[in-house]
């Protein structure tokens, strides 16, 4: 195995080089691309599903975390160019979802290149600032507290000084990419966008994701899901079902 393909930011868990569309999927913040490593068997056959690995974790593990956005998708870019020589989308939750938004501009503005769809799920409108104080550089009781509240962190990991010695520096390095964001007005983009919310879920509400279709010149549409800020998990096959069907209408 090649130091290019270790260091790799697209993973393909289950390659299918037949497949009309690839879907790349961003993760949250301290997720890796282990979120979506079923994915595809939920999915139509005629989709590929791609998980992008971030520097700090999986196979990017001895690469050091990004702490601003723009950094992140200027090195992203040249490395996804030679994967969009088909059709493709992009899937992002929460920060996630910042970044393949942010990543569509780039593309756009850089490449002339622009997705079929973007997907984007726990994750309130760009233009909305974050009503909540940053935490990135919060002391460590008082990080880890915050972490508890976005009950994305099981308590046996919040619990484990181990674990969390590898998992902090990585969420206050993906917190400071959120945190030190700022919001720059663009054209809209050209391609549909579909948002996924929790109903519970108190990092983004319903208007705060209605305001997505402000970013878009094409289809707009808000689908919500029973849940808090991780019903990625909690309410997940509902979820795929729902993206499934926008799949299917990309590729038939």
């Amino acid at each position: 195995m090649t130091s290019a393909r270790i260091h790799s930011w697209v993973t393909c868990p289950q390659p299918n080089p037949q497949a009309s569309l690839r879907l790349f999927c961003f993760p949250y913040a301290g997720g890796s691309s282990v979120i979506f490593r079923t994915w595809s068997r939920s999915l139509p056959t005629t989709v590929e599903v791609c998980p992008i690995e971030l520097p700090g974790r999986g196979t990017q593990m001895k690469l050091p975390a990004f702490t601003q956005l723009q950094p992140l998708v200027q090195a992203i870019a040249p490395v996804l160019l030679p994967h969009l020589d088909k059709p493709f989308a992009f899937f992002g939750h929460s920060m996630g979802g910042l970044v393949s938004f942010e990543l569509v501009r780039l593309l756009r503005k850089e490449y002339n290149i622009i997705p079929d769809h973007l997907f984007v799920s726990g994750r309130r409108a760009p233009q909305i600032p974050d009503p909540k104080p940053p935490i990135h550089a919060l002391p460590e009781p008082e990080f880890k507290e915050e972490l508890r509240r976005l009950n994305g962190t099981p308590e046996a990991v919040l619990q484990n000084a181990e674990l969390m010695q590898l998992l902090v520096p990585i969420l206050r390095a993906d917190f400071a990419v959120l945190e030190t964001y700022v919001y720059t007005t663009e054209p809209p983009l050209n391609c549909p966008i579909s948002a996924y919310g929790g109903s519970e879920d108190e990092e983004a509400s319903y208007d705060e994701l209605q305001a997505w279709q402000n970013q878009t010149n094409a289809a707009f549409s808000l689908q919500m899901f029973t849940g808090d800020h991780f019903f990625l998990h909690s309410a997940q096959s509902v979820l795929l079902q729902s993206l499934s069907q926008e799949l299917h209408r990309i590729t038939s």
